[in-house]
């Protein structure tokens, strides 16, 4: 029997007055945090909610994340997590997909009223039968007619609560990820492959009751849930969040909270590097001293910002890969190991790697591959789509669709993500979602969507559209309908109107010949 709730629970009897989460001014002990999550799981309780439902949560990086979270798990329920940024159609797609009975949804602000999203996806969610609000302040009247608060939710809820123990195989938490074909697929993360990331991962980094790690990477992604909050909770040690990433913050954060441990995409050290007057504004050689381990993924970290990030904060970037269906922790560089520039490093503790061709017979040290993984971080299987699952799990192996290779010493060097995925910024893309918006338009024929190299993205989204026969429209017209109706990070900021697209003699649309 296991939760993933026990790694809050175990902390709270081994370190109960220790401060557990920090946002500015807001602190809280684990037995402020434990005793929250409590009330929440009251709460859901008395709403009906059973062991094996499913509750959504939308949430920033702020203290209310880790409290419903680990609420939800108390009961037995599993908790789905949904990108901030997802507006009304987007919410009711993953509402319905994951069956969620109850939801969560942070307020937001003027300018992302994610409540107003939130209600509109929760109106056409039919089986979901619950919509609660989270106010920044919990006393704070609900900016939603009818709707409960948080606060409300929990007053006069009992502090204690007797935790369901679920089964190491029961699903905990559904994180979705698009793939390339299709609509976003929820992949089933089981408690034992959530507790034994969080372990493994704390463990690799040798982090204790000593650390406070600063999370600017979002909690509803699988790296900044389980490698940042989920092991701080295990290892006993404090949290202090960033609610949206700023260089300034992160360094004034560092400093505030002698922060030893930061974990960022490429371009959020590429961006505290590059924060002009930094030298002057901050005590830069304090927060070096403090600054114990750094840690990236996500997409390839430049060799030169990796080593002037380094040389200025004197600390060692350790590098790894993984993926929202491995939990998501598949390989690291380890502590007290070489590190190879370029790679990903080794297969973390308990994690099998293999590099395979077509027929998934393995390919000679060095040559590239699909790279397929085995261990108790993969997860249980796509939600509702056994035929994905199965095509995803072929032979006892997960089938990332990552072209890698291996070294003579097991390194890992990744090549290519998924054919045609965009990696803007450190989020997954997957253009079919896209151009399946854009195509919904009532002037566009035929769209193809593409990522264009960008210096501080990395990747940005770019679309090419055919008009449909006498249809009137403009580039400019169409990004501004794409922003209203996609996700922030999604929509193209850059979109061209063709009169044909270059074609394969199969009929499909030559990518390749719109990037060139």
């Amino acid at each position: 029997m296991l939760n993933l709730a026990s790694l809050l629970e175990n902390s709270v009897r081994d370190y109960p007055d220790k401060v557990a989460i920090i946002l500015n001014e807001t602190q809280l002990t684990y037995t402020q945090a434990n005793a929250a999550a409590n009330q929440i799981a009251n709460g859901l309780v008395a709403a009906g909610i059973e062991p094996g439902d499913t509750v959504a949560l939308s949430c920033p990086n702020v203290p209310y994340f880790p409290l419903v979270y680990n609420g939800i798990l108390k009961t037995g329920a599993t908790v789905v997590p949904l990108n901030v940024l997802l507006k009304g159609r987007e919410i009711a797609y993953h509402l319905n997909d994951a069956g969620a009975k109850a939801y969560f949804c942070f307020e937001g602000t003027v300018q992302l009223p994610m409540s107003d999203y939130g209600q509109a996806g929760f109106a056409d969610a039919a089986a979901c039968e619950q919509l609660i609000v989270i106010t920044s302040e919990p006393a704070a009247p609900s900016p939603l007619a009818d709707v409960q608060t948080l606060g409300a939710f929990m007053a006069g809820q009992p502090t204690t609560f007797d935790t369901v123990q679920t089964n190491t195989d029961d699903t905990a938490v559904i994180l979705y990820t698009s793939g390339t074909t299709g609509q976003p697929k929820g992949a089933e993360l089981t408690h034992s492959n959530m507790v034994m990331n969080a372990m493994v991962t704390a463990n690799l980094f040798a982090m204790s009751d000593a650390d406070t790690s600063l999370i600017t990477l979002p909690l509803f992604h699988s790296y900044g849930q389980t490698a940042q909050m989920n092991a701080s909770l295990y290892s006993g040690g404090t949290m202090t969040l960033l609610p949206r990433f700023d260089p300034a913050a992160v360094l004034a954060i560092m400093q505030r909270d002698s922060v030893t441990c930061f974990a960022g995409v490429p371009t959020m050290y590429w961006a505290i590097l590059n924060l002009p007057g930094a030298e002057n504004d901050y005590d830069l050689p304090q927060i070096a001293s403090n600054m114990r381990l750094a840690s990236t993924g996500g997409s390839s970290m430049p060799v030169e910002v990796m080593k002037d990030f380094e040389e200025k904060f004197n600390v060692a970037i350790l590098e790894g890969y993984g993926l929202s269906e491995t939990s998501p922790i598949c390989t690291f560089h380890h502590l007290g190991r070489p590190r190879k520039p370029g790679s990903v490093g080794e297969p973390i503790w308990g994690v099998e790697l293999r590099v395979v061709d077509t027929d998934d017979h393995d390919v000679p040290v060095g040559e590239l591959g699909e790279i397929v993984v085995r261990g108790h971080n993969v997860m249980k299987g796509y939600l509702g789509r056994p035929a994905a699952t199965a095509e995803a799990m072929r032979n006892g192996w997960f089938h990332t669709g990552d072209i890698g290779k291996l070294d003579e010493d097991g390194y890992v060097y990744i090549s290519d993500r998924v054919k045609d995925m965009v990696l803007r910024g450190g989020y997954n893309v997957y253009p079919r979602e896209i151009e399946e918006v854009l195509m919904t338009h009532p002037a566009v024929s035929l769209a193809a969507v593409i990522g264009v190299p960008h210096d501080a993205l990395g990747e940005e989204i770019k679309a090419f559209v055919i008009l449909k026969e006498g249809a009137k429209t403009t580039p400019d017209a169409l990004i501004a309908w794409s922003k209203e109706n996609m996700a922030g990070y999604k929509y193209p900021r850059m979109l061209e109107i063709r009169d044909a697209f270059p074609m394969t003699a199969s009929g499909k649309i030559l990518k390749r010949g719109l990037r060139e």
